[in-house]
């Protein structure tokens, strides 16, 4: 039986699956892109053409799975919106299969600029230019006051989740969330 050749997309999403598997049994320290390669069955320079490190191929991988789930609704309600998206950012990074994932890649950021690069250029500030945008709507269709500053709200919101998930491990509940949007909405309405 003649192995069946990949390339192009279905090869970088079986390279992308593997490292995924591979991260989740392993963990994050112990992920190499030599058994990345391995178990995708390429060589490791089929995987360093496509990627310049571990660190790059993880954020890819990771990204990959959740970038759908982690769009804004826009309902009409700020609130339930804001609310939605944050549950699902928080359960893609506190709570789900490849949370362990996320928070060691945010931990190599910490050591190595091009990850922490990257992981900035394609998560963290798209994932905020669209909470700002959503607050900005928000503010000029009047529902929130005029001189509401949306990139400081932005700062607000994700401070806290980003210290319970990086500094102290307090668990990320959707009752936190909660009383963290209602800390910044009670600062945010329009005043009379």
């Amino acid at each position: 039986m003649t192995p069946v050749r990949r390339s192009g997309p279905d090869l970088t999403e079986a390279i992308m699956r593997t490292t995924l598997e591979l991260g989740q049994e392993l963990g994050y320290a112990k992920l190499s892109i030599e058994a990345i390669a391995a178990r995708a069955g390429v060589g490791k320079h089929t995987v360093y053409r496509r990627w310049p490190s571990k660190g790059a191929l993880l954020l890819d991988s990771l990204l990959s799975r959740s970038a759908s789930a982690l769009d804004y609704p826009d309902t009409g309600d700020l609130r339930a919106d804001l609310r939605r998206q944050i549950h699902e950012a928080v359960g893609l990074l506190a709570g789900g299969p490849l949370s362990p994932l996320f928070k060691s890649l945010v931990g190599e950021a910490q050591h190595d600029p091009g990850v922490a690069e990257a992981l900035n250029e394609r998560f963290i500030a798209p994932q905020a230019a669209k909470t700002v945008a959503r607050l900005e709507a928000a503010r000029d269709q009047g529902r929130l006051s005029p001189d509401f500053d949306p990139d400081l709200a932005m700062a607000i919101l994700s401070g806290p989740l980003y210290f319970r998930l990086l500094i102290t491990g307090e668990p990320l509940t959707p009752e936190y969330v909660d009383r963290v949007l209602d800390a910044l909405f009670a600062g945010m309405a329009p005043r009379p």
